[in-house]
């Protein structure tokens, strides 16, 4: 992240902040906050932070840790209308709208984009998050939103937290033990996206 960048993020932080304390503007503190980012080039990191870590910086009070956790949660609820409204036409849609969410996640995380037959998002779903052994989830639990609702197709998206995106073993059985279901239903699986750190690849039949 470039120095302009930098600066922009701590105003936002901020002006979240409101005040300062004694000797420590709310600049000076938004410093110290963006500090806890190993990455450095999104606030998103304060969806993972712990109010623990928060408030043992000087300035941050218990209320102040909990409404940066809220801006960071309902910045985060916000985006997910906006993303059911879009058309995918092609893997790099996808990427386009969630890499940057994924790739610097910690925990793996599992996501189920469903479609109608024009391929516009109709609904996107968390499946799984951390310590989760992704491959024993059931195809059931993957399928069962889009056979709700009648959808005719979907796409996998996971991450791997180490960066690196090429597919495991695991990442084949799984993706073909849920095309077979899916097509049991009737639905399609557009594809099993894998995400890692400024890569991606792409798990096509």
């Amino acid at each position: 992240m470039n120095s302009i960048d930098a600066e922009k993020q701590e105003e936002l932080l901020a002006i979240i902040l409101k005040t300062g304390i004694k000797n420590k503007s709310a600049i000076q503190i938004a410093k110290e906050i963006m500090n806890l980012g190993e990455n450095g080039n999104s606030l998103r990191f304060l969806q993972d932070v712990s109010i623990t870590d928060l408030v043992k910086i000087d300035g941050i009070g218990i209320s102040k840790a909990i409404q940066l956790k809220a801006v960071a949660e309902i910045a985060k609820r916000i985006n997910y209308p906006i993303l059911e409204k879009q058309k995918i036409t092609s893997n790099q849609d996808v990427i386009h709208l969630f890499e940057n969410e994924l790739k610097f996640e910690k925990r793996e995380l599992i996501k189920v984009l469903i479609l109608n037959n024009k391929n516009i998002i109709l609904k996107i779903r968390n499946i799984a998050i951390g310590g989760t052994n992704y491959s024993i989830i059931s195809p059931k639990e993957i399928l069962s939103e889009a056979v709700k609702i009648n959808a005719e197709k979907i796409i996998l998206l996971h991450n791997h937290p180490s960066g690196d995106a090429t597919p495991s073993e695991a990442d084949y059985k799984i993706t073909k033990k849920i095309d077979e279901a899916a097509k049991l239903l009737g639905i399609t699986l557009l594809d099993h996206i894998i995400i890692g750190d400024g890569n991606y690849k792409s798990i096509k039949f």
